[in-house]
């Protein structure tokens, strides 16, 4: 049996009634089918009675269905972007899928290092949808060591945005509110097609790294690596030059064994030092020696090609029309980034033809580039789930 996927949107700011009204029109949509999977974000305006929310949501689609979700910043659904509030509610029935609920929590161990409880058995799992609390959880070490765990699974989701300070994490397990953690779902028997736009176009050419440690690059192609870059943005032409001057990123090779690159093989990191005296270059991530690097831009027109081309080549791949997906957006995309409202909504409401969406604005975005699970920023992420 084919996945029935609805969602429901509640535009206003009514606390409890917001959490009802969203409920009640994704209980609509699902037609009478038994929900297996809900998802909720919930902008901060309506998280003052945040329990009796999460009651009201599973009085209509069902308190057996496993449910997970976060307090936003703001959230996405019905082709829309709320930026600063609302509630949206994304239920799934998933007749020949099984999904197993967790909630995660880091706990110290006296010795200076943190250990992570409720990680659930993640083998033989189509994909991990996870929300993560951005004040209380490691997400990133988690990210890590799941990936030797369980190479090539691809885990999605964002980081709670609602919580500005430590302490006021807002995160939904089944019928429970937790203060901080990570909640999430592992998806057995599903079809999960994850969907990463980084935002970025990559300009310049590539380059490999002969010599770097941790996050250091200290040469590109045998040359100190800062006389590389300035090399290569010399040879840009003068649009590119004007959006680096905006701001430069470097873009990683994560997977080496293609042929050749493409957009989205990069592992994409803002440049955060330069050492003028060594020649060498910090960026936002682990390098080794061998790894292939080219520079890459950002601005409104890069990030919307880039979201277009991604949702393309994975929507191409599906046999049928998708049931619908999920959206995890950075919340420094939006009108900040595009200069209008729904870009990445309506984006996607285009490419999937109308199937239901439902998401929000994160704090950092997770998942994959090649083999391996990353937290991002500036990123759309999107797990569509074929019909």
């Amino acid at each position: 049996m084919s996945s029935r996927i609805a969602s429901g949107l509640a535009a206003h700011d009514g606390g409890v009634d917001a959490f009802a009204e969203a409920a009640s029109r994704a209980q609509l949509g699902l037609g009478g089918a038994r929900a297996d999977l809900i998802v909720v974000f919930a902008g901060t305006p309506n998280l003052d009675h945040v329990d009796d929310g999460v009651n009201a949501v599973r009085d209509r689609l069902g308190a057996d269905a496993a449910l997970l979700g976060c307090g936003a910043q703001g959230v996405v659904g019905s082709g829309r972007e709320l930026e600063d509030g609302g509630v949206v509610v994304w239920a799934a029935s998933l007749p020949d899928g099984d999904v197993q609920s967790f909630h995660l929590e880091a706990v110290p161990t006296g010795d200076g290092h943190v250990a992570i409880s409720g990680v659930p058995e993640m083998r033989d799992a189509a994909a991990t949808i996870m929300l993560a609390d951005p004040h209380s959880f490691p997400v990133e070490p988690l990210l890590a060591q799941l990936g030797e765990d369980y190479p090539g699974l691809p885990i999605l989701g964002g980081l709670a945005s609602a919580a500005t300070d430590p302490g006021e994490g807002v995160l939904f397990h089944d019928g429970e509110v937790a203060g901080g953690g990570a909640v999430g779902a592992v998806l057995r028997g599903v079809d999960v097609h994850p969907c990463v736009s980084q935002g970025a176009a990559p300009v310049g050419p590539e380059m490999m790294i002969t010599a770097g440690e941790g996050n250091v690059v200290h040469e590109l192609a045998s040359r100190p690596a800062l006389v590389r870059l300035r090399e290569a943005i010399s040879e840009l032409d003068g649009e590119e030059r004007a959006m680096a001057a905006n701001g430069l990123l470097l873009g990683i090779v994560i997977d080496p064994n293609q042929p050749e690159y493409e957009r989205g093989d990069f592992l994409v990191r803002g440049i955060i030092g330069v050492d003028q005296e060594s020649g060498s270059v910090s960026v936002g991530e682990h390098v080794r020696v061998g790894q292939v690097v080219r520079l890459h831009v950002r601005d409104a027109r890069s990030a919307d090609a880039d979201l277009r081309r991604v949702l393309d080549r994975e929507l191409s791949a599906l046999v049928g029309p998708p049931a619908g997906a999920l959206v995890f957006t950075c919340n420094g995309r939006g009108r900040g980034m595009f200069g209008r409202p729904d870009h990445d909504a309506a984006a996607l409401d285009d490419a999937l033809g109308g199937a239901p969406a439902a998401g929000f604005f994160c704090a950092g975005e997770i998942g994959p580039v090649g083999p391996r699970n990353f937290l991002h920023g500036f990123t759309a992420t999107i797990a569509v789930f074929p019909g």
